[in-house]
């Protein structure tokens, strides 16, 4: 059974809600339901590594999409934000678990047209959830990340087995946080692959990158695009990963949310 617990936020009633993934972690998310229609679409938000549900971009696409009669459930991954578990421990098979308990919990709810929209780290949880269920009415994609052993590839050798040795690794976030990871993340990783399934993905599809994103390479996001059929890319030139410039974010946003409303 989920705890309910009702917020006001900005003016509009909200919900707390709490849900619990395949190990029974309590994970906390934000529902906001203008209408009250359960008929109406619904958006899963998934973050990145090391934020949560109430980074900028979920809060305002939330401001957004509400306004246009579309409903949001932002939610924190195991071990980030309001949610249980320790950071350190959290690996892609972990976060995927959590976006379809999330998709389940939405579905015991009543909810009948649900999409996902994934961020980064959450964007491969978001692409891998989407292999596991044929029915959700589209997927947005903001800078994902498609290969993570393309990205560790490019790690020092040398890192690499000393995380091994030492069962973990200390590194800067892009929040210029010091994050301990465990080598169980790295040992979950190498084993991810989207190239090899992505086709399978048949709903309209929307990615989002910068061209001058220096932690995941637009490079993943055309060739992830190139292998679903129904998929728009769309490049925000001189953009980085957090689309730290003003204009590059309001791009983004509008983007993504055009996207979501003409599909919805």
């Amino acid at each position: 059974m989920s705890e309910e617990i009702l917020a006001k936020n900005r003016g509009k009633m909200k919900d707390k809600l709490f849900f619990e993934n395949s190990k029974g972690n309590r994970l906390c998310g934000i529902l906001s339901n203008p209408t009250n229609n359960k008929e109406k679409p619904i958006m899963v938000l998934c973050h990145g590594f090391a934020t949560s549900k109430d980074g900028n971009t979920y809060i305002r696409l939330e401001e957004i999409l509400n306004e246009n009669e579309v409903s949001i459930f932002r939610f924190d991954l195991f071990g980030h934000g309001e949610s249980d578990g320790k950071l350190e421990d959290i690996t892609i098979s972990e976060a995927v678990d959590d976006v379809l308990n999330a998709i389940r919990f939405l579905k015991e709810s009543n909810y009948k047209k649900i999409g996902l929209l994934g961020s980064s780290f959450g964007g491969m949880a978001s692409l891998l959830s989407a292999l596991k269920r044929d029915d959700l009415y589209i997927l947005a994609l903001k800078s994902p990340v498609s290969d993570y052993p393309g990205l560790l590839a490019l790690r020092d050798k040398e890192e690499i087995d000393a995380w091994k040795q030492k069962g973990f690794i200390h590194f800067t976030s892009i929040n210029g946080e010091e994050i301990k990871l465990n080598y169980s993340f790295f040992e979950d990783a190498i084993k991810a692959n989207v190239y090899e399934s992505a086709d399978k993905i048949k709903f309209p599809t929307l990615i989002v990158h910068g061209d001058k994103d220096k932690i995941v390479p637009v490079e993943q996001s055309k060739k992830t695009a190139s292998l679903i059929e129904n998929c728009r890319l769309e490049i925000i030139e001189g953009a980085d990963h957090t689309y730290s410039i003003p204009e590059h974010f309001e791009m983004m946003l509008g983007i993504i949310s055009e996207f979501i409303i003409k599909n919805s």
